[in-house]
């Protein structure tokens, strides 16, 4: 099992989006549906992981997270997308499947 979020993103054998969110955040609230929604629709070919930049303020710093929510999306250990803010499903689902292939 992964010890950290480098190490997961850095092993894990399907692509991993990662959510980085707040509990006092509007737009965190907004994309929560979505991600989830990634999360059922794409599991077992996704691994969705959700970050709370409060109570993990160095893996926040170590991925450059400047705004939330911030999504990334990594593929074989590199970063292949990445945003902040809100984005709607139809966007994030198409990002995904472009990574998937």
């Amino acid at each position: 099992m992964a010890t950290s979020l480098e190490d997961l993103i850095r092993t894990s054998t399907t692509p991993v989006f990662v959510d980085f969110w707040a509990a006092w955040c509007g737009p965190c609230k907004m994309v929560a549906p979505s991600v989830r929604k990634l999360a059922a629709e794409f599991k077992g070919r996704l691994r969705v992981v959700k970050v709370n930049v409060d109570e993990q303020p160095a893996a926040a710093s170590r991925f450059h997270v400047q705004g939330i929510p911030a999504l990334m999306l990594f593929k074989d250990g590199e970063k292949k997308w990445s945003t902040a803010g809100a984005v709607p499903y139809p966007q994030l689902k198409a990002e995904v499947e472009k990574v998937l292939g």
